[in-house]
């Protein structure tokens, strides 16, 4: 049995068109793939060593013979292509409706409502990039008070506001009423985030007081089984956010991808038994809905070059598991995320070679995996993998 288990999720790091990919719009994505062709001097040494180029064919990456973890890949069984469906399913549940998303921006009856009860008209009402909108938008709001709320291709209600205009308490609150509005059936939204911001026209910039209000998963997750069990469950990046705070017993809020990494190795330095979830959202959010290949890759590259960190503070009773929660291909077209298969990367220090683990049928198979390896047998979904890694 392993003390603890680490899973860092690389958001948006796919590794091929799902086999239902035609269903959403998605056939010929490869995020990885197409990073590689685009960013051509792309080094991951310390990801291959792993095996993440045996997984599948890489442009310019050579796989390698005796990969030093277990690799394979995973399908999403779930409806959808979202964050909270991709970290629900690793965490064992099956999603069977997707979140709506709002191409056209949101209904009058609730940017009406959401007006009506916090006092502030409401500009904006469109997808946008966060700080596109700032550009566009800033300067107005900070004439009238205005909220600017604005959605992206997930299901999210966002909500931008300069912190010397409207303070972050009534922001909050203004997320905690729009939050309310959104759990009816007609307005339902995935998440609703607080986008804070500071500067002035031309030099705005968005603050590290972001926060999620997710609707809390409909079932008991791994990590409500693991809290149940007095395991610890440590949440890096925005994953409390994601869970609604459930079965979470420490939460470590970040403000980038190298805060995250940072945040995960201190961590590492405590001791305790159980979970350390860790999600690296700049893949995401900075790179693939932005369709920056580029950007995207040297991303890659500064985790790459930390891993040997993260690694080095790894006991030897420490299972880490990289992996992903869906796809963002930034050469694809619009600013959606894009149904792929994900990594996944099982390492210890005591085994020397890793193995196949093949094509796994669900992300589940993670959580399955992770309440085997503490004696929990209340799943349902997933197979665990322990017996193979």
């Amino acid at each position: 049995m392993f003390n603890r288990i680490i899973v860092i999720v690389l958001d948006s790091v796919g590794i091929g068109e799902a086999p239902d990919a035609h269903l959403y719009g998605d056939v010929g994505t490869h995020t990885l793939a197409h990073i590689c062709e685009e960013y051509s001097t792309i080094q991951l040494p310390n990801l291959c060593k792993l095996g993440l180029a045996n997984i599948a064919k890489l442009p310019g990456i050579n796989e390698v013979s005796s990969p030093t973890a277990c690799y394979g890949k995973m399908i999403e069984t779930s409806v959808g292509k979202d964050t909270m469906t991709g970290h629900w399913e690793l965490m064992g549940l099956h999603v069977s409706y997707p979140f709506q998303t709002y191409p056209d921006g949101f209904p009058a009856a609730l940017i009406q409502a959401f007006e009506q009860q916090t006092g502030r008209k409401v500009i904006g009402n469109k997808p946008a990039s966060g700080t596109e909108i700032l550009d566009e938008l800033g300067e107005i709001q900070m004439q009238t008070g205005e909220w600017i709320v604005y959605t992206s291709a997930d299901s999210v209600f966002q909500i931008a506001a300069h912190e010397q205009v409207i303070p972050l308490d009534e922001l909050y609150r203004a997320c905690e009423i729009a939050r309310e509005l959104t759990l009816q059936p007609e307005f339902a939204v995935g998440r609703v985030i607080a986008r804070p911001y500071v500067g002035e026209t031309g030099a705005f910039r968005r603050t590290s007081n972001r926060h999620d209000y997710a609707i809390a998963p409909p079932e008991p997750t791994v990590l409500d089984h693991l809290k149940e069990a007095k395991k610890e469950v440590v949440a890096v990046g925005k994953i409390s956010d994601i869970f609604s705070g459930q079965g979470i017993t420490k939460s470590i809020h970040t403000s980038s991808n190298l805060d995250g990494i940072q945040q995960t190795i201190e961590q590492l330095k405590s001791d305790f038994e159980g979970l350390l979830f860790t999600n690296l959202v700049d893949f995401d959010s900075l790179f693939g809905h932005r369709r920056d290949p580029v950007g995207y890759g040297k991303a890659l590259e500064q985790f790459d070059q930390w891993l040997p960190e993260i690694i080095n503070h790894l006991n030897e009773n420490d299972l880490l598991i990289i992996t992903a929660d869906h796809g963002n291909d930034p050469t694809h077209l619009g600013t959606d995320h894009t149904r792929e298969y994900v990594p996944i990367l099982a390492y210890n220090k005591k085994r020397r070679a890793g193995q196949s683990l093949g094509v796994r049928t669900t992300f589940a198979d993670v959580g399955a995996t992770i309440l085997d390896n503490f004696g929990i047998s209340n799943f349902t979904n997933g197979t665990s993998l322990l017996a193979e890694i």
